[in-house]
């Protein structure tokens, strides 16, 4: 069982400091993320622009203390005048030359999440990452999770790819999920894609079926992760 929550993040980047604010998000705030707030890095990935809005980075982040380890966070940080740690602020300022915004959320794991420690004990790591954000019916997240659980992870194996992690977004009703695949090689996704515009795979026809009435609609997209990413070096920042 996974009690733990997760900090998902899309970064709107400037430019061409994609490389640069990863690299500035890990080397800089990683260490201090953990020490300070209990929050530990899994990774920060690049988006494959062929595949989705860029220039992005997608930030996924474990609180080993639940739901109190976001508290104590967010207490940490806005609870002060200027509404920011005083220990970031030299952070932000060279942060803020590198994006331009993002979108956050937090998730709740599926019992079959691994943690953070799992995955690199066990080598959960590809040269790419397939990330799905599902739209679902109110109320039906904890349902697509099930049905990921009795589906889509025997369809995954079959192409060698790996759970980074399967969550249900908090604060919408129930109606959002997100999952993250580690794959093994580009040529591995492409295969899965191959077999999912067939129309004749019969285990991605069983999916979607486990799955019609309850999902209004996808967006999945490739991520890369960055160098310092812990589950690219197996190594805890």
């Amino acid at each position: 069982m996974n009690d733990r929550i997760y900090l998902h993040e899309f970064i709107d980047i400037i430019g061409q400091g994609r490389a640069a604010y990863n690299h500035h998000m890990t080397a800089n705030y990683g260490h201090l993320a953990r020490t300070e707030r209990r929050l530990y890095c899994i990774g920060v990935f690049s988006t494959v622009g062929s595949t989705e809005r860029w220039p992005q980075s997608t930030n996924l982040w474990e609180y080993r203390d639940g739901w109190d380890g976001v508290a104590n966070h967010l207490s940490f940080e806005f609870g002060n005048a200027k509404h920011q740690d005083a220990n970031l602020v030299n952070w932000w300022a060279e942060a803020a030359k590198l994006r331009s915004g993002g979108l956050d959320r937090l998730l709740i794991p599926a019992h079959f999440t691994p943690t953070l420690d799992t995955l690199i004990e066990t080598g959960v790591r590809g040269e790419c990452y397939y990330h799905e954000q599902i739209s679902c019916e109110p109320g039906q997240a904890r349902d697509v999770l099930d049905a990921i659980e009795q589906h889509r992870l025997a369809l995954a194996d079959r192409f060698g790819w790996r759970l980074v992690g399967a969550y249900r977004t908090a604060l919408v009703h129930d109606s959002e999920v997100i999952i993250i695949w580690a794959v093994p090689t580009f040529a591995a996704w492409a295969a899965f894609e191959a077999s999912v515009s067939s129309g004749a795979d019969d285990d991605v026809i069983a999916w979607h079926t486990a799955i019609a009435g309850i999902v209004r609609d996808w967006r999945n997209k490739l991520l890369v992760a960055s160098d310092l990413s812990p589950i690219k070096t197996g190594t805890i920042l």
